[in-house]
Formats: C-alpha cells, sequence, structure tokens
C-alpha cells in the first residue's frame, strides 16, 4: 500500500494551490498509483483561528474516510485549544496532528505545545511537524516565516518518547541527530524524503 503523508486541502494565503480539494487530489492518487493520504487543511496555516481549516477539513472529506486521513492543525497558542483538539479527535476523527510553531508565533519547547504533543499522543494521534512550508525563494513579501530548526525538532522527539512522530517537508537531516546513528534519541519518528533529491543508504540510521 502506498501512503502519500504530505498532501494538504484547502487553500493557501499567498498562492494558488492545485488539487485542493477531495475530487481533485483522488483523481490525482488515482493516476499515481496512490493508496491514501494523509490530508491536513492548508487554510488552517494561515487563518487566525486554525479551528476553522479543522471545520473545512472535516466538511471536504465526508465520504472519502477509506482513502483521505484527517490529520488536524492546532495551535497551542491560541485560546481554547484544548477543546479544538477534543473535537477534532473525539467528533472529527481525526487521526493526527500537525504543527506549524513559526507561523503560529511559538517555540516546539513551549510548555504548551509539549502538552499539546502529549495529549494528542495519549488520544492516540500522530504528531506530523512540517519543516517547510514554503520554498524562501518563492514567498510573498509580506512574510518572513523561517523552517523549524531541525535540533529544535530533536528536542521535542527526545521530551515526548511515546509520540510517534511523522518530519515531513525537510533537508539537512544527515547533519542533524534525526539523521544519525547513535543520537540516542527515541525511535519514536519517522522522516519523510520527497525534498531529499538524493540519498545514501548509509547516510539515515
Amino acid at each position: 500500500m502506498l501512503i502519500d503523508v504530505n498532501a494538504y486541502l484547502g487553500h493557501f494565503a499567498f498562492r494558488r494551490l492545485r488539487y485542493n480539494t477531495a475530487e481533485e487530489l483522488l483523481k490525482l492518487m488515482d493516476e499515481k498509483g496512490i493508496d491514501k493520504a494523509i490530508v491536513s487543511s492548508a487554510s488552517a496555516i494561515t487563518y487566525r483561528n486554525a479551528q476553522s481549516g479543522n471545520e473545512e477539513l472535516f466538511e471536504e472529506v465526508k465520504g472519502h474516510e477509506d482513502r483521505l486521513i484527517p490529520f488536524a492543525v492546532i495551535n497551542p497558542a491560541y485560546a481554547g485549544w484544548e477543546n479544538d483538539l477534543r473535537i477534532c479527535r473525539e467528533e472529527f476523527g481525526m487521526k493526527g496532528l500537525r504543527l506549524y510553531p513559526k507561523w503560529h508565533n511559538y517555540e516546539l519547547s513551549d510548555p504548551r505545545c509539549v502538552e499539546l504533543v502529549n495529549r494528542a499522543t495519549e488520544m492516540g494521534m500522530v504528531i506530523s511537524t512540517p519543516i517547510r512550508v514554503e520554498d524562501y525563494r518563492q514567498r510573498s513579501w509580506l512574510v518572513d516565516v523561517p523552517d523549524v530548526p531541525l535540533d529544535e525538532i530533536a528536542e521535542l522527539v527526545r521530551r515526548c518518547p511515546e509520540a510517534k512522530f511523522v518530519l515531513v517537508n525537510g533537508i539537512g537531516f544527515v547533519n542533524s541527530p534525526l539523521g544519525q546513528k547513535g543520537s540516542e534519541l527515541p525511535p519514536n519518528y519517522f522522516i519523510e524524503i520527497s525534498r531529499l533529491s538524493a540519498l545514501l543508504r548509509n547516510e539515515i540510521g
């Protein structure tokens, strides 16, 4: 079975997205031989209240739950995130969580973020952390949001050993504890490698 762990539905504030509806994405998946896809709301990245994007995602994937696996976007710096998480898991049936610390103005080391990860883990949710949302060369002049440093992700992985992480849209793993054997990090994370143009088998443990 082939599963795409890095798909999105909805809109992004600064450029037009293709295949951003369930119908369009499923058609593309059929063309490429992809069985299932983890999807989250692209709109939630720039919405002031990310939960609005989760609500839109819930409606969009209705009837396609056999192939589209919804992940919630939760901002632990936003008031009421605890209730948003409960709704996304218990009412919307979302299977995982995506974190955007740089876009939502918090740090992965923030106690609220650690609490969010731990609560989501207790609910059986997977944690997905996109390192980069956009290529620097293609960004709007209105925003300057940096990538998430890999060392910060490694520290969160270390602090939350019971969590299951999927790291997407990243490069430079071979220079980080995340991509090195003997780093003593818990074996609780997977690295999605679509942005790595070349990969040597002995570079990632």
